[in-house]
């Protein structure tokens, strides 16, 4: 998954880069560009979390034994995504995004993050950060990959301006953030959508009123 994300950037995949193609569609849901840096944060974390996993000593830790194929399927889905998204082949990077999001909501299920008295702190940034840090992404991804096949696809929100379609979502978004908050203690998972949210309230030429909600969501999760 690192290697194939690393090509596509510097190669770049069909001559355009993951960003320079998320730029293309204006969804007023997808941040600034500077916010998909968290990826660099999440391939590290998740680098940790494979040297990790593979210690002799963690070769019979029942949490990582729960995740190992639901792991080693969102891998593969994440690669798949990235092809699919670089010849924009949008109705295939929905189906990859939902698939790798609900791979990291079993993930995440099964680590019990957050339900039970706090593992060790070299597990919990090790194994609990990576993973929480990796579904707040995605879940933040997939509602911008939705909302760029659905412009591309020319739909009309059913008659619901875009605008107000962007601020809903933002508002499902920080739902989520303060249930994770509720039930799970979350940290790193409110943590992304705050910085998520900062980045669609500075992206350029925002519309205000998306801006606003944005801003006022971050505020929200803080």
């Amino acid at each position: 998954m690192l290697i194939v994300n690393t090509l596509a950037n510097t190669l770049p995949l069909n001559g355009k880069t993951t960003a320079e193609i998320s730029d293309s569609y204006p969804v007023l849901f997808t941040p600034a560009g500077y916010v998909f840096s968290i990826w660099g944060l999440i391939y590290l974390a998740l680098i940790g979390f494979t040297i990790f996993q593979a210690l002799p000593g963690q070769q019979a830790n029942p949490r990582i034994e729960r995740i190992g194929g639901w792991f080693a399927l969102a891998n593969l889905l994440n690669a798949g995504w990235i092809f699919a998204w670089h010849w924009e082949i949008l109705g295939l990077t929905v189906i990859l995004m939902l698939g790798l999001l609900a791979c990291l909501v079993v993930s995440y299920t099964r680590l019990e993050i957050g339900l039970h008295p706090p593992v060790h702190p070299v597990e919990q940034a090790l194994v609990d950060f990576p993973f929480s840090l990796y579904l707040g992404w995605i879940s933040v991804a997939t509602i911008a990959n939705i909302s760029a096949a659905l412009y591309a696809a020319g739909w009309n929100g059913f008659g619901v301006s875009p605008e107000t379609w962007a601020v809903i979502m933002i508002g499902v978004a920080t739902l989520v953030g303060l249930l994770m908050i509720h039930r799970r203690n979350a940290i790193a998972y409110p943590a992304v959508l705050i910085w998520a949210f900062i980045g669609i309230r500075l992206r350029p030429e925002q519309v205000e009123v998306v801006g606003t909600a944005a801003g006022v969501a971050a505020f929200i999760l803080l």
